[in-house]
C-alpha cells in the first residue's frame, strides 16, 4: 500500500503590510536604496514563452551586499539586466513590476534618463571583460569617457584620475596600463579594468554579475577580495551574482536563491547557512566538496536539471528534483512564507517557499514516506547522495 502524506498547513506570517493598491509585496522594504516589486521577464519565441523571471521581489539598503544565488539558467542574470534597465519591453519581451532607485522608479525612464543613471549611480561588472571591454580602444579611453560625460572633468584631469582608478584597483603600472589595448592584459587585470570603470564615478550602488567566472581559481579569490574591499571602503550597496555558495558566504549580508524565474528562499547570510528552509538551498550546499575530511567522499547530487522555461513544471517548480516532494507539490506552487513562523524560528527577514521546509516535522515525515517508497512524488529516486543522513 502506497504511504500517503499528511496535508502540511501554510505557516502563518507574523509580519503586518499595507493592503490595497499599496499593498507591500514580499520583498519589499521601506527606505531601501534599492527596491524590486514583483518583475516579470517573458520573452516570446517561435517554440513559444520563455518565462525567465517571475515575480520577483526584494530590497537593497545603503551599503548592504545582497547575493543572489543559484544554477546556470535560473534567471539570475536577465534578473539583474533587468534591473539595470539593459532588458525593455518591446514586439517579443514581455515586461512587468518596478525597480525603483533611491525614489526613482527606473522601469518609467527612458533611455536618456536611464543614461543619466548609468555609470553614475548603478554600475554593472560583467562576467567576461573580454567582451565587455572595447577592443579597439586603449584602456585609458575607456575610463575617461565616463569620467568626462558624468563628472564633466577635462581631459587632462580625467588622465589622471583613470591612474588613480587603476592603481586603487590593484593594477601594477597604471601609468602604462593606459595606453594598452585589452588584448594586451590578462584576463583578471582586464576584470581589475572593468571593476575601475564601474567604480569611476563612486555609484551607490554596484551590480556584479557572476564577476569571476571567466577567471582562474587563484584570481577569481583576489578579484573578490578586491570587491569586497571597495565596497566596504566606499560604502556603496552591491548586488552580487554567482552559482557558488562558497564565494557569498564570507561577503554578503543577505543571500537570495534563485531557482527556474523565481526567489525561492531570502535570508541573512548566517541564518541561511545556520537552517537553510528550501530544500533547494540545502541541496546546493550539500553539492559543495568539503575543505576539510577525507579525501574520498561521495558528493551529494542534485537530480536532473534545471526545468525548462518554455514549459515550466506545475506546483513547486524544484518539484522534479526534490528529495522530499509530495503529490501536493506537484500540483500547488508555495508561496514565500515567513520562516519566523515555524517551530523554533527565530529568524528574521527569513522567507522560503516551500510546503515541507527542512527542520520542521512535516519535513521528516516526507523524508520517511519517501524513503519507505524508495521514490519521491514525482517518480525520482530517492538515494543517499541525493539526501545525506
Amino acid at each position: 500500500m502506497r504511504p500517503t502524506m499528511p496535508r502540511a498547513e501554510k505557516a502563518p506570517t507574523t509580519a503586518t503590510a499595507p493592503t490595497g493598491k499599496h499593498a507591500r509585496r514580499e520583498g519589499y522594504e521601506d527606505g531601501a536604496l534599492l527596491t524590486v516589486d514583483d518583475v516579470h521577464v517573458r520573452f516570446h519565441t517561435r517554440n513559444g514563452v520563455v518565462h525567465a523571471v517571475e515575480g520577483v521581489s526584494l530590497s537593497l539598503s545603503e551599503g548592504e551586499v545582497l547575493a543572489v544565488v543559484g544554477e546556470s539558467g535560473s534567471g539570475k542574470t536577465v534578473f539583474t539586466r533587468r534591473v539595470m534597465g539593459l532588458i525593455a519591453g518591446s514586439r517579443d519581451t514581455e515586461v512587468s513590476g518596478t525597480v525603483t532607485f533611491d525614489g526613482s522608479t527606473l522601469t518609467e525612464l527612458d533611455a536618456k534618463g536611464l543614461s543619466a543613471v548609468w555609470g553614475k549611480e548603478i554600475a554593472l561588472v560583467l562576467q567576461d571583460p573580454m567582451t565587455s571591454l572595447n577592443p579597439v580602444k586603449r584602456i585609458g579611453a575607456q575610463i575617461t569617457e565616463t569620467l568626462i560625460l558624468h563628472q564633466k572633468l577635462s581631459k587632462q584631469d580625467a588622465n589622471a584620475r583613470a591612474v588613480e582608478l587603476l592603481r586603487s584597483v590593484g593594477l601594477s603600472e597604471p601609468e602604462r596600463r593606459v595606453r594598452q589595448y585589452p588584448h594586451e592584459l590578462s584576463g583578471g587585470m582586464r576584470q581589475r579594468v572593468t571593476i575601475a570603470i564601474a567604480l569611476s564615478c563612486s555609484p551607490r550602488l554596484l551590480l556584479a554579475d557572476e564577476p569571476t567566472t571567466a577567471l582562474d581559481v587563484t584570481v577569481q579569490a583576489q578579484i573578490l577580495d578586491l570587491l569586497g574591499d571597495l565596497q566596504s571602503r566606499l560604502g556603496m550597496a552591491m548586488l552580487l551574482v554567482t552559482h557558488d555558495l562558497r564565494v557569498v558566504r564570507s561577503r554578503s549580508d543577505r543571500i537570495a536563491v534563485m531557482y527556474a524565474g523565481r526567489i525561492v528562499e531570502t535570508a541573512p547570510t548566517k541564518d541561511l547557512f545556520d537552517a537553510p528552509r528550501m530544500p533547494y538551498t540545502e541541496a546546493l550546499m550539500n553539492a559543495v566538496p568539503p575543505i576539510t575530511g577525507p579525501n574520498h567522499v561521495r558528493l551529494a547530487v542534485i537530480p536532473g536539471r534545471p526545468p525548462d522555461l518554455l514549459a515550466p513544471p506545475t506546483g513547486c517548480r524544484f518539484s522534479p528534483r526534490c528529495p522530499y516532494a509530495q503529490d501536493r507539490c506537484l500540483t500547488e506552487e508555495p508561496p514565500l512564507r515567513d520562516a519566523a513562523a515555524l517551530p523554533g524560528g527565530a529568524a528574521v527577514d527569513h522567507s522560503y517557499r516551500c510546503w515541507y521546509p527542512v527542520g520542521t516535522p512535516e519535513n521528516a515525515q516526507a523524508r520517511r514516506v519517501n524513503a519507505e517508497r524508495g521514490e519521491t512524488a514525482a517518480g525520482t529516486p530517492v538515494t543517499g547522495e541525493m539526501v545525506p543522513a
